[in-house]
């Protein structure tokens, strides 16, 4: 079992807590290939009357018809939900549409009080590595914060102002304490969530392939030119290995450079978009 939360974590976590108390909605980025195991568990918890939307980014990377699943799900939930390519922008106008509706209404409570108008504040959140200063640089529509692909590169809290009626509070990735479920914890190893020097990358692309094989075994049929797929990903993971010239000396088959091409794989979408989660699965929990 993957197991991980640097001090940070714990830190980032109280801060949001308090955090949660100066503004008016939420945006909660979760990745379109996981959008279960991607959520923090503990925000619905944390949040008292602000509304949340939630940005399933990395559209590009997710089954379209997953895509439209899931936003279904989150309607029939009757929660604000938007698909986004952060790379492209795609679906950044639609969000940009809630957040200034939101702030129409948050104008016209405060008239009827006598008040004066102000921006609409919002909290970006989402746990590491899934998009959240590639959203707020498209909303601010200016490079104005660090983007990495490595886990824990947004290293604190900024407010970034967006137009006349939203100001943006950026926080650090969150994990919690401890991945409860095996295949969850997984699911964020191979989509980037967790730092590649705390996981075993064979053991990752055994699920992998186990997923895929459930899902669609075409995927990998295709990408590696198989002729067949043995009946376990211990073997798979050889073969795709053999095709990829992964070998040794007398032969063998080098099973962790094997298992980073595959991951790499995945997550440069190599294998097709493929979504790793459906809204049928929380009906069965």
């Amino acid at each position: 079992m993957i197991q991980w939360y640097p001090g940070h974590m714990a830190k980032a976590k109280r801060i949001l807590k308090a955090d949660l108390k100066l503004v008016d909605i939420i945006i909660e980025v979760v990745d379109a290939r996981i959008p279960l195991s991607s959520q923090n568990p503990d925000l619905r918890q944390l949040i008292n009357e602000q509304s949340k939307v939630t940005v399933l980014n990395k559209k590009d990377l997710a089954a379209q018809e997953l895509n439209e699943q899931w936003l279904e799900f989150y309607d029939n939930n009757s929660e604000a939900a938007v698909l986004l390519n952060s790379l492209t922008g795609e679906g950044v106008s639609e969000l940009k549409s809630i957040l200034n509706n939101n702030h129409d209404r948050l104008s016209s409570k405060l008239a009827a009080k006598g008040r004066k108008s102000r921006r609409l504040r919002v909290m970006i959140i989402g746990i590491p590595n899934v998009g959240k200063s590639a959203l707020i640089n498209l909303l601010a529509g200016s490079k104005i914060t660090t983007i990495g692909n490595k886990p824990g590169v947004t290293r604190g809290r900024q407010w970034v102002n967006v137009g006349k009626k939203v100001r943006l509070l950026d926080t650090p990735g969150i994990l919690w304490p401890k991945f409860s479920d095996e295949d969850k914890a997984y699911k964020l190893a191979l989509t980037g969530a967790v730092d590649n020097d705390v996981f075993d990358f064979e053991l990752a692309a055994y699920k992998l392939i186990k997923f895929i094989t459930i899902i669609n075994e075409k995927l990998l049929l295709e990408a590696y030119k198989l002729d067949y797929l043995a009946d376990h990903p211990y073997d798979i993971l050889a073969d795709i290995g053999r095709k990829r010239g992964c070998l040794m000396t007398g032969g063998k088959v080098d099973r962790n450079r094997a298992a980073g091409i595959i991951i790499t794989d995945f997550r440069a979408g190599n294998l097709g978009r493929v979504s790793l989660e459906t809204p049928a699965e929380i009906t069965e929990m």
